[in-house]
């Protein structure tokens, strides 16, 4: 199938956005390795004093992890689907969260270089039309020494890693979007996985893109060799 991207996939998401988070919430592990993922940031003191980019924000899953990681951070989301984001904006626990209704390519000059003291993506990077440069994107607004986290669905080196994906996917998660109403959206995420890097090659790309001390990170459960965490820096000096 052709990937969905842009428009289609916000417009994708709006539609599914209802019965978003029902379905991930039937996900074993889904919001605990958020909060893992987010913690994995190392945020000193609560976050106390930091700024904080959630970028691909969706429902506010991943915001609400990392409130609990470092909840005196100030916490930015940013989503290309208003659908999504309407969604987050009603939670109780993030009315305090400001919301930017934008794709991440669309960034650039809406937020100044040097905005955040951290950036979190979850499940973003395999989304989006140039990986490279919104990680380019990503480093620009980033501190000296600023912090990165991307949480996602990189497949391990073992063909185990991919048997199990693709059956968990056809088992599981495409038959739960059928019965929502979202076949497109979860055919997508299906073939988007199959698709992008594996975990060793979104390590390279991520120190490609000039993050240093990049570490790759497994998460526990089914989504072992499935899901990662990436941990990355920015150069101590601009």
């Amino acid at each position: 199938m052709t990937l969905l991207r842009g428009d289609a996939l916000s417009e994708a998401f709006d539609q599914g956005s209802a019965a978003y988070d029902r379905l991930v919430a039937a996900s074993p592990g889904y919001h605990a390795h958020l909060r893992r993922s987010a913690r994995r940031l190392g945020l000193p003191d609560g976050g106390a004093g930091l700024r904080v980019l959630d970028l691909g924000c969706g429902t506010g899953a991943s915001t609400e992890a990392l409130i609990a990681a470092a909840p005196l951070a100030r916490v930015t989301g940013v989503d290309a689907s208003a659908g999504m984001l309407e969604r987050a904006a009603a939670k109780p626990r993030l009315t305090h969260v400001e919301f930017v209704h934008a794709p991440a390519e669309a960034l650039t000059g809406r937020l100044a270089p040097g905005s955040f003291d951290a950036v979190f993506a979850g499940y973003l990077l395999r989304n989006v039309q140039d990986a490279d440069a919104v990680l380019g994107l990503v480093r620009r607004l980033l501190v000296p020494s600023g912090r990165l986290a991307v949480h996602e669905y990189t497949l391990g080196g073992s063909p185990v890693d991919r048997v199990v994906w693709n059956a968990v996917c056809s088992t599981i998660i495409r038959p739960a979007g059928r019965l929502a109403g979202d076949a497109r959206l979860y055919r997508h995420l299906h073939e988007s996985v199959n698709t992008f890097d594996t975990a060793p090659e979104f390590a390279g790309r991520l120190r490609k893109a000039g993050f240093q001390d990049v570490r790759v990170l497994p998460l526990p459960g089914w989504q072992t060799g499935i899901t990662h965490t990436f941990v990355g820096r920015t150069a101590r000096e601009a």
